[in-house]
């Protein structure tokens, strides 16, 4: 598990030497690689990259759960840990400004998150990676500071407060988002031979004004249960 910061002006090459040496050179070349259709990645150079070293480009769809589900929870729970990242800085008002800079702090957010209990593992993404778990700044704090360096002190402070913050927000962000699930998710329980009615948001191949069409169409018959929240469906 990887947090990298990027810019929206960075190249095909650009992304390709972020994921070179960040990825490849520290967990080889991956046999399957889930992304969205941004043009970095569906460039001629990435294709390119992608026959030469051998992995699997998965695109994902919108509304396809079968390839952005993961990504999608992931990114937005990066995004809710970053943003309660920000607030704590601005919140403490520490005197050096480092809690407002998430692109200085994004290590500490990515050792947090490494060592954070998953809901669905009952593990730590480090564990189930690498077999341990990280050890925080203050794991290793010496009894006797009488005698180190006084920079030294305020680079592991500083890096201590980060990582407890980060900690904090990675649990804040689970339990908000928890909370928004229960609030708004009902567990499907569909079967084989269910009716059921589909969005029309998108076809393409309907006649009239997207804005005039039914909203849903049908009822069509299940046919094949795809996982927990998805479904085949006959449509003639």
């Amino acid at each position: 598990m990887r947090f990298l910061p990027c810019h929206k002006e960075d190249t095909a090459m650009d992304t390709a030497l972020l994921f070179w040496n960040n990825i490849i050179s520290t967990c080889g070349v991956p046999k399957i690689i889930i992304s969205d259709r941004d043009p970095k990645f569906t460039s001629e150079f990435w294709t390119n990259l992608y026959d030469m070293l051998g992995p699997k480009l998965a695109f994902s769809t919108a509304y396809h759960p079968q390839t952005d589900g993961l990504a999608e929870r992931m990114i937005q729970t990066m995004q809710d840990i970053l943003r309660m990242f920000c607030a704590y800085g601005i919140k403490y008002k520490d005197p050096e400004g480092y809690t407002h800079d998430w692109v200085t702090l994004l290590p500490a957010v990515q050792l947090a998150y490494k060592k954070s209990q998953h809901s669905t593992t009952g593990k730590t993404p480090a564990l189930v990676e690498k077999g341990w778990n990280p050890l925080f700044p203050v794991d290793h704090l010496k009894k006797n500071l009488l005698t180190i360096h006084p920079t030294a002190k305020d680079f592991h402070e500083m890096w201590k407060r980060a990582c407890d913050t980060a900690a904090r927000c990675i649990a804040e962000a689970k339990e908000y988002n928890k909370q928004r699930w229960d609030k708004t998710h009902m567990e499907p329980d569909f079967k084989e031979g269910d009716q059921v009615l589909v969005s029309t948001l998108k076809f393409d191949n309907l006649k009239g004004p997207k804005k005039m069409r039914d909203s849903f169409v049908g009822p069509f018959t299940i046919i094949k249960l795809i996982g927990k929240n998805a479904v085949e469906v006959k449509l003639t």
